[in-house]
């Protein structure tokens, strides 16, 4: 089919083969590592109600992507308005309220979809991009401890990566309000929107921003200094308890915070960060928030975040808390591989090429390829009977490390060894140059070619 000129469409993220591979093996470990944590897998539809999208995303309702119909017709009026789902946890909560009755709780599930977001299209950002989410819901009340299990998921996960060192921060936004509130802030929710902004903006400027909503210089100079605390043990409370405010709601927050500090120096230490200076943006998180940073590349900002939300979930008489987090992997890959941080060994899967002497003895080469693949490994057969230095050309060019030359009755020009069909079957490593007899039935390569490797630049 002839589509004439192609304009690109920015903000719709595509790889090549060898980027593929990589977004694979992520995608491979966080999945096989979200099991080994006991999450259960659900997909839910790409569309919910617009009316549930705007009502429960906070300022991302200007980011929503309405859907219709071309053909659509008077009568279909009354339709309810769609929107893609720009994150997964409001299609989980509405999955959860409507399954309530078959679901065993604590329900513990993850869940990797594609989402949309009409959002400017910039580096590492995307309209349309892949989330891996991991989220724990309760009936009625919800379990601290989760909030602590989530992270150390997240950190199991990210090890086997090859990202290099990376930092969870945490905070409980019960500390910042308890906080605000204490020294004599009313306005919780946007001191929290000004404060999130701080390592975008600076100090200076929050402080002003702070000033201009309504805070005296001294509240302004407070919550910069509660901004400040960071520690990867618990002196962070003590840090709090110097700066003389008293409160309950931010006694709450700091045992809270402390016992998710605590499981992450007993599990994974130096990777969970109590940073008292991170909000998150969207309005329904209550209690725990996590982001996620790489070391070194902390302008990309996060690739991996979350929290505690109490009333997201709820029929009008149940509520169903939850603590949830998401990997954005479209985003962390799209940073990772532009930057040519990560790469793949090969752009195919195949680790071996099986050669083909002559058309006629194609069903040969075919024979070989079966039982190569029946014992596990990856293989293709070369698309043509050219001259054997044009098939190890073929697989140099897409880092296939071996070729397999089948037995087969001799043919082609016998002077020429680059042309003559071999005596028995043989394998050839052509990074090594080595060839060695070779029994389809029993030989294996080493365990590094096998598969693709994923490697850190």
């Amino acid at each position: 089919m002839s589509t004439g000129k192609v304009t690109p469409i920015s903000g719709f993220l595509e790889f090549l083969p060898a980027e593929r591979l990589v977004e694979q093996h992520f995608l491979d470990v966080i999945r096989r590592t979200f099991e080994l944590h006991g999450f259960a897998s659900i997909e839910t539809r790409a569309v919910e109600p617009v009316e549930r999208l705007a009502g429960k995303g906070g300022d991302v309702d200007k980011e929503i992507y309405g859907i219709t119909r071309l053909g659509r017709h008077a009568d279909d009026a009354t339709e309810s308005e769609l929107g893609l789902h720009f994150d997964l946890t409001v299609p989980f909560a509405r999955y959860v309220v409507e399954n309530a009755g078959k679901l065993a709780f604590p329900f513990k599930r993850y869940q990797i979809q594609k989402v949309w977001r009409g959002e400017r299209p910039q580096e590492g950002r995307y309209r349309e991009f892949t989330q891996c989410d991991i989220d724990v819901v309760d009936v009625g009340s919800l379990a601290s401890h989760f909030e602590a299990e989530l992270p150390l998921v997240i950190a199991d996960a990210f090890a086997q990566l090859p990202i290099g060192p990376f930092v969870i921060q945490v905070n409980n936004r019960k500390i910042p309000q308890g906080f605000y509130e204490g020294i004599g802030l009313t306005d919780i929710a946007g001191t929290l929107r000004v404060v999130d902004k701080l390592d975008k903006v600076g100090a200076a400027t929050v402080a002003r921003l702070l000033e201009e909503a309504g805070a005296t210089a001294d509240q302004a100079q407070a919550c910069l200094d509660l901004a400040a605390i960071k520690s990867t043990d618990l002196s962070f409370v003590d840090e709090v308890r110097a700066l003389g405010v008293s409160n309950p709601t931010l006694d709450e927050g700091l045992a809270e915070l402390a016992a998710v500090i605590t499981a992450g120096m007993a599990h994974a230490p130096g990777v969970l960060v109590a940073d008292l200076k991170i909000a998150r943006g969207l309005d329904y998180y209550t209690g725990t928030v996590y982001e996620t940073q790489l070391v070194g590349y902390e302008s990309w900002g996060s690739f991996c975040s979350g929290g505690r939300y109490d009333a997201l979930a709820s029929d009008g008489r149940t509520t169903y808390p939850g603590v949830g987090i998401s990997i954005g992997l479209s985003r962390l890959l799209g940073l990772l591989i532009g930057k040519g941080l990560v790469t793949a060994s090969r752009s195919t899967p195949a680790c071996v090429l099986v050669a083909v002497i002559s058309e006629d003895s194609r069903p040969r080469s075919l024979a070989v390829a079966t039982a190569l693949r029946r014992n596990g490994i990856p293989c293709d057969v070369a698309p043509s009977a050219a001259k054997f230095g044009k098939q190890i050309r073929y697989a140099e060019r897409r880092g296939i490390p071996y070729v397999w030359f089948p037995a087969d009755e001799p043919t082609g020009d016998l002077s020429d060894p680059a042309d003559a069909a071999p005596a028995q079957d043989s394998v050839k490593d052509i990074r090594s140059g080595e060839q060695t007899p070779a029994d389809a039935e029993t030989w294996r390569p080493p365990a590094g070619d096998l598969a693709v490797m994923i490697r850190r630049n």
